[in-house]
Formats: structure tokens, C-alpha cells, sequence
């Protein structure tokens, strides 16, 4: 099968390819939402998310969604102690 020059191949469409891959195993809370919302428009998103969760993958954002030690999570938490008063 030839593919046409107009025609952007798989890999040309996927954000984990075109974007610094360390932004899917990043440190910084802003970071990790930052790659999730690069996920939103791929077009293998739910195959990534299904592959991850059957592999149990131990960290990282795969399929739009942030995984630790094999598991979603929602958000990642900061580095750090939690403030104690919530104001400020």
C-alpha cells in the first residue's frame, strides 16, 4: 500500500510522537495535564488506554489518562508537603 505524499502517515497524527516524550512520564503536575489534553484528539486514544490498562502500566499518561503503579488516577499531586491552611 502507497500512501500519498498529501496524506499524513499514522505516526504524523499521534501527539506522543510529535511532542518530547518526557511530557507523558513528567514530574510537574501542569506537565502531566498538559500531555492528557494532547491525548484528547488522537486518533489510537482508546486502543492506548486499553493496551495500558491491560499491561498495568506502573507510571505515566497513556491513553489520556494518568496512571501510578498500574492503576488511574486523577490528578498527580504536587511534590511536597500539603499546605496546612487551604486558603492560602
Amino acid at each position: 500500500m502507497t500512501t500519498s505524499v498529501l496524506e499524513p502517515t499514522l505516526d504524523e497524527l499521534l501527539p506522543c510522537r510529535l511532542n518530547d516524550a518526557e511530557l507523558w512520564f513528567a514530574e510537574s503536575p501542569s506537565d502531566v495535564e498538559a500531555a492528557k489534553a494532547l491525548c484528547l484528539d488522537c486518533p489510537v486514544q482508546s486502543m492506548c488506554l486499553s493496551g495500558a490498562l491491560e499491561r498495568r502500566e506502573p507510571w505515566g499518561v497513556w491513553g489520556g489518562e494518568l496512571f501510578l503503579a498500574g492503576v488511574v488516577i486523577p490528578r498527580k499531586r504536587p511534590r511536597g508537603r500539603p499546605r496546612k491552611n487551604a486558603a492560602a
